[in-house]
């Protein structure tokens, strides 16, 4: 009579030994580990080198901003604001329109805030482009209503308009910010050239799309009652390269995987072995006859 096949379940339990435990100890797995801890420091190591360099200053050479330079190496009226000239020191002659001087507001100085004093610079030759437009920050006060008293101190001065060598860092156009609807839609609030350009009085040249802040040793000698406006280098932007970030998450990933590829490997090791006792004790128990017969009955 064919012995009863044994129901073999679906999912193997693993009891007794090997435990995994005793699997991963062994001297093969042992060596497995060591490999696999060494592949995932290679793979941090290369995560770690492709963060660093996805981090980095956007200027590979330094720009020297604080020599005076002639404006006319730094920029022409015919170029925006490149990065190798903003905030660069340039020096330039030229002579200030009266009737052209502008309030910008507000502005903050050394942590107040207040207004500035913008005037329309005609540039001359040879360290500017001749008959060109600049605007220059001559200089900051507290209030919209002393840059007005400065500006009628200023434009009194009949050495306001008289030719001059001026000094100052050349600052890149910012952007527009449009005043609120109960002010005059002509009030300025940011250094736009181009704008100031539609309020002076005679343009007949080409303008400078960035703008000067005067230094204090230039200043039109009516500017007494205005302070210096602060005159700091750029910051270099840092950049950051977003592909060589998703490389050093990919590396760090691999080493990770490296160490569970080895634990995967372990454990498909220790079910195989109990698989293999479970297919061991059912080929047993299909062949082995039965231990303890029942006894005939005897009367």
């Amino acid at each position: 009579m064919p012995a009863e096949a044994v129901d073999r379940p679906t999912k193997p339990e693993y009891l007794g030994d090997p435990t995994l435990g005793q699997i991963m100890r062994r001297p093969q797995w042992l060596l497995a580990l060591l490999f696999a801890l060494a592949v995932a420091a290679g793979f941090a190591w290369l995560g770690q080198w492709q963060l660093g360099s996805a981090i980095r200053t956007s200027a590979v050479e330094a720009v020297d901003t604080e020599t005076p330079r002639a404006l006319a190496e730094v920029s022409t009226t015919a170029q925006g604001v490149t990065e190798a000239g903003a905030a660069v020191v340039v020096r330039l002659d030229g002579a200030f329109v009266a009737g052209d001087t502008r309030v910008v507001a507000p502005r903050d100085n050394q942590g107040e805030r207040g207004a500035w004093v913008v005037g329309h610079l005609v540039t001359e030759g040879p360290d500017a482009e001749a008959g060109a437009h600049l605007a220059v920050a001559i200089g900051w006060a507290p209030s919209t209503v002393l840059a007005e008293d400065a500006i009628a101190e200023l434009e009194a001065d009949p050495a306001f308009a008289e030719p001059r060598s001026i000094e100052g860092r050349y600052m890149p156009p910012e952007g527009p910010q449009i005043p609120d609807g109960d002010e005059d839609p002509q009030v300025m609030r940011t250094m736009m050239p181009a704008f100031l350009a539609n309020s002076w009085s005679e343009v007949d040249a080409p303008v400078y799309s960035g703008y000067l802040v005067l230094h204090a040793d230039g200043a039109p000698a009516g500017a007494s009652a205005l302070a210096a406006i602060d005159s700091v280098p750029a910051l270099p932007p840092e950049q950051v390269n977003w592909l060589n970030v998703f490389y050093a998450i990919e590396w760090v990933v691999f080493a990770g995987f490296a160490v569970f590829f080895w634990f995967r490997l372990t454990r498909d090791a220790w079910e195989r072995e109990h698989e293999l006792q479970l297919l061991e004790a059912e080929a047993a128990a299909a062949t082995d006859p039965d231990p303890d017969p029942a006894p005939d009955a005897r009367t």
